[in-house]
């Protein structure tokens, strides 16, 4: 969805609720960016921040203009930013897909402002209970439908070593986009779809999120 006309609507979605709460001119930094999808929609959300990305592979050419981007083993490297340099991180859909998520985590608490934040969003367990989508469309609905990924990331595991980082626990909970999650009971009777299992997964609550901040 486009955020360039619902910037006042950031309520609807937890990742947008999020990024909003960034200080106006703020920096950003996207951890994981893939294909550059969710960071775009961040950049049309507040196209007041300066944003940065960083992802092993990543497609740095789809990303907005103004991205500073760094290319990263994000279980060996350390990431380019000074210390204390961004006032929001992000890092969604990226946990799961390591082995040991500690050395990052630490990475993040480096780069956070005092009073700085970062979310992290990854597959709720429930995932590993749902069956596979039809082979006719490809969507990751069970946990290991992606086979990149390695286990799943229990919140209490990950708010336990977000604290040992010096960081602490703000909120937890699930991640939904709520106009996706309203659409789900008209996909109900419509054949497969891309869209169908989107609606169902915001619906379901697919995501499991947690906030943490830095202290003054």
């Amino acid at each position: 969805m486009n955020w360039k006309y619902l910037r006042h609507c950031a309520w609807l979605d937890t990742r947008a609720r999020f990024v909003a709460g960034t200080p106006r001119g703020g920096s950003l930094l996207d951890l994981g960016s893939s294909d550059g999808a969710t960071l775009s929609h961040m950049g049309e959300l507040r196209p007041d921040l300066k944003l940065f990305a960083s992802d092993l592979a990543g497609q740095p050419e789809k990303y907005p203009k103004r991205c500073a981007f760094q290319r990263a083993d994000f279980e060996r490297d350390s990431l380019q930013w000074p210390d204390q340099s961004m006032d929001t991180i992000t890092c969604m859909q990226l946990l799961e897909h390591l082995h040991d998520p500690t050395h990052l985590i630490r990475e993040v608490a480096r780069l956070l402002r005092p009073g700085g934040r970062a979310f992290f969003e990854t597959p709720h367990p429930k995932s590993l209970n749902l069956p596979s989508p039809p082979c006719q469309v490809k969507f990751t609905l069970n946990f290991y439908d992606d086979p990149t990924h390695t286990k799943v990331v229990k919140m209490e595991d990950l708010a336990s070593l977000v604290q040992q980082s010096g960081l602490q626990v703000q909120s937890t909970g699930i991640s939904r986009n709520w106009l996706f999650a309203m659409s789900h009971p008209f996909f109900v009777f419509m054949p497969p779809s891309r869209k169908k299992f989107t609606a169902y997964v915001h619906w379901l609550g697919w995501s499991a999120f947690l906030i943490a901040k830095r202290r003054q």
